[in-house]
């Protein structure tokens, strides 16, 4: 049986990667916990940001409140170029501030004294980078709808949150009392933010909608959307009682979105199985129609996916399965309980986003149509897998892994839920996280020692193999008449997890090693294949 190569797939989810990199200051500037950063705990954002279509530009207003951890009278606060910081406000007085790239250094007066709570406010203006491949290449996207009227968005996982506002651009510190954003559109267009809309007014020409999210949210979450959107919605009888589920929509898909967009229920259905409750009832969820594919916006997921099964109407898989669903939807929306509900504290650990969010993909598809079908799917996405470099990154320099932290990443946890032997201990995992990391941020490592506490499995070389480098274990297996022999190869010092092994099409549990071994059988073997649903390669040595 020869080794297994699985081919990339047409599509990558991630910026290219290079084998090797290099990074200066600017990178620890933003990928680090600086000084500058640690001594203020983030309690809230007031945004509020006028939007000119004409000109491509903004301008607006960020206050923070914040609690003071250790004395400190210097503040990092992010904001790239174009943009500008047009003044600080503090007190009533306005603060000086130095620059380095993308940071800018705020100089208090005094320093800040320990455990007060403070507040200031910075303006800013400018024309945002516009955005050459959304969402993965962020910035803004300025486009029209058929009917001539404006259609706007911004995407920035990758490049930050600060690529059109001023903010702690960190994942590690998140607001805990939420954000407030005030969207000011031309009269004609709507704003729409993240959580719930508690408010608009009414000027000459414009029209301002004031947006509330109450839960902490991750800064590349917060997002704007502008368009000539109608609205509709339903009520969802979750896990935590009734939940508000909004459909921001171009006026001129009204009828596709109202089709298509019955999936939502389905899909929310699912995923409270699987990972619990839906974390934000507070905020609502809604779907807001966007022009690029998509996003995982907290409470605000954004859609662009033409209203047609699969990804842009394809399956990614190959295997037929993912054409039974809506991509985006699901995805994204997956999102809201890996992503949004756990966040990362370091972008190197982006693989909690994605990688749970792509299985997300495989569960939804096991609740509604079953186990092998859930199988075939994440099974077919290994096609996608290059094996290029680690799913982790590099840390303090928000430097993400490899694009395999998407289906790589699914099908490491569709390898430990076969460890497990018990879906419900598996599902009792995964809502476990969702429960224990309620509204955290967190690293992988967290993350790692709590499925293997949950578990009762060491699974230190399990996550050290799959996760940090970019070996795939090889089950090389000889036949002798009853006789099986086997062991591993291609993995770490101590990798030993055990797999099953289909022998006369019976399955049986095999423990490699990096050492030689043999099991007997009562009759002599005629076949022997590693069951699929086991991320390794194997090889048949004559």
């Amino acid at each position: 049986m020869k080794r297994t190569i699985f081919l990339l797939g047409f599509i990558c989810f991630s910026i290219i990667n290079s084998s090797a990199q290099t990074f200066n200051r600017q990178d620890s500037l933003l990928g680090s916990i600086t000084p500058e950063r640690s001594w203020w705990d983030l309690k809230h954002y007031k945004l509020e940001v006028t939007v000119d279509p004409n000109t491509k530009s903004l301008q607006g207003s960020n206050t923070i409140r914040y609690r003071v951890l250790k004395s400190h009278d210097v503040m990092q606060i992010d904001l790239q170029a174009p943009m500008e910081i047009d003044s600080i406000i503090y007190r009533q007085k306005s603060l000086s501030f130095t620059s380095e790239g993308t940071a800018h250094f705020i100089q208090f007066t005094k320093e800040q004294p320990k455990d007060s709570d403070e507040q200031l406010a910075i303006y800013f203006s400018g024309k945002p980078r516009v955005a050459r491949r959304p969402p993965w290449d962020g910035g803004f996207t300025w486009q029209k709808d058929t009917n001539g009227k404006f259609f706007i968005a911004n995407a920035n996982q990758g490049i930050g949150a600060s690529v059109w506002w001023p903010n702690k651009d960190h994942p590690y510190d998140e607001p805990d009392q939420g954000v407030r954003i005030s969207i000011t559109t031309p009269k004609d267009l709507v704003g729409v933010g993240n959580g719930r809309l508690v408010g608009t007014n009414e000027n000459d020409n414009s029209k301002t909608w004031h947006w509330n999210v109450s839960n902490p949210i991750n800064n590349y979450g917060v997002n704007i959307n502008i368009g000539d959107y109608v609205h509709f919605g339903e009520t969802y009888s979750g896990l935590k009682g009734d939940l508000d589920m909004d459909y921001w929509v171009l006026r001129e898909n009204e009828a596709k979105a109202r089709k298509q967009f019955q999936q939502t229920a389905g899909m929310m259905e699912a995923f409270e199985h699987w990972f619990g409750p839906y974390p934000f009832y507070e905020d609502s969820f809604k779907l807001v129609e966007v022009p690029y594919l998509g996003m995982e916006h907290q409470s605000s997921v954004t859609y662009g996916n033409n209203y047609g099964n699969g990804y842009l109407g394809n399956d990614l898989s190959g295997t037929g399965w993912g054409l039974k669903f809506d991509f985006i939807i699901i995805h994204e929306a997956g999102h809201e309980w890996f992503a949004n509900n756990i966040t990362n504290q370091d972008v190197a650990d982006m693989w909690l986003h994605e990688g749970f969010t792509a299985y997300s993909e495989n569960l939804y598809l096991d609740y509604h149509y079953g186990k092998d079908a859930a199988a075939d799917y994440v099974i077919g996405t290994r096609r996608m897998i290059q094996n290029d470099r680690p799913i982790i990154g590099t840390y303090n320099v928000r430097h993400e892994g490899s694009s395999d932290m998407y289906y790589k990443g699914a099908n490491i946890l569709h390898t430990l839920r076969q460890l497990l032997e018990d879906d419900e201990r598996w599902r009792a995992i995964l809502r476990g996280l969702n429960k224990d990391f309620y509204h955290q941020t967190v690293s992988s490592a967290m993350v790692e020692q709590y499925i293997s506490k949950a578990s009762g499995i060491d699974l230190t070389e399990f996550w050290e193999q799959y996760l940090r480098t970019t070996m795939i274990p090889l089950v090389e297996y000889k036949v002798d008449g009853n006789q099986l022999s086997f062991r591993y190869e291609d993995i770490i010092k101590g990798f030993d997890m055990p797999v099953i092994a289909l022998v006369n099409e019976e399955e049986e549990w095999i423990f490699p090693t990096s050492e030689w071994k043999s099991k007997t059988f009562s009759e002599k073997i005629q076949s022997v294949e590693i069951k699929r649903d086991f991320f390794v390669n194997s090889e048949k040595l004559e």
